[in-house]
């Protein structure tokens, strides 16, 4: 039996799932997400404002019970998706550091010789605060950590001065300079 998978996930009032057999339609104020679910092995089950999947075999393996916390935890980041959203902040820490938005793109200055422009998909809206944050909002958790991800790889934070582009709370182990 999967621990995560056996607890109820509850709706918000603000929110709704719309079951149509394998397909799972989950809408709210931010916005819609569709999700599918393996019906040969799983069944759900809504009720008044909670939502229960459940394995359709009595045997529950440890395959199947991987899978269900993974549905489980799928189905319970769409419900906070289109409810609240997913915020992802990135801060940029180095002399001379600054994001703009221009437009669909994101403009870095974070020490090259060029400036770093990021193409900002349609789903994710980004927002700059204090030139040196990065606000990445969006109904999809997968996709706003992959945009934070992908601008995090963009300069990643050096051990020696703390400089890059980092997570709000990130830890970075911080390495000692050259001795004489």
């Amino acid at each position: 039996m999967s621990k995560i998978g056996k607890k109820n996930i509850i709706i918000p009032k603000e929110s709704s799932i719309k079951i149509e057999g394998p397909n799972l339609t989950i809408s709210g104020p931010k916005g819609t997400k569709t999700l599918t679910i393996n019906d040969k092995i799983f069944s759900s089950k809504l009720h008044e404002s909670e939502f229960q999947i459940q394995p359709l075999e009595k045997k529950v393996d440890k395959k199947i019970s991987i899978m269900w916390g993974t549905y489980r935890s799928l189905i319970n980041n769409a419900i906070t998706g289109v409810s609240k959203g997913h915020e992802k902040i990135l801060e940029l820490s180095g002399v001379g550091f600054r994001a703009n938005l221009k437009g669909e793109t994101l403009n870095l200055q974070i020490g090259f010789s060029h400036d770093v422009n990021f193409k900002i998909p349609k789903d994710i809206k980004i927002t700059v605060e204090k030139q040196t944050i990065i606000k990445i909002n969006g109904v999809d958790k997968e996709l706003v950590s992959k945009i934070a991800a992908d601008l995090k790889n963009l300069k990643p934070v050096e051990p020696y001065k703390a400089k890059g582009i980092k997570e709000r709370g990130q830890f970075v182990l911080r390495k000692e300079g050259k001795k004489k």
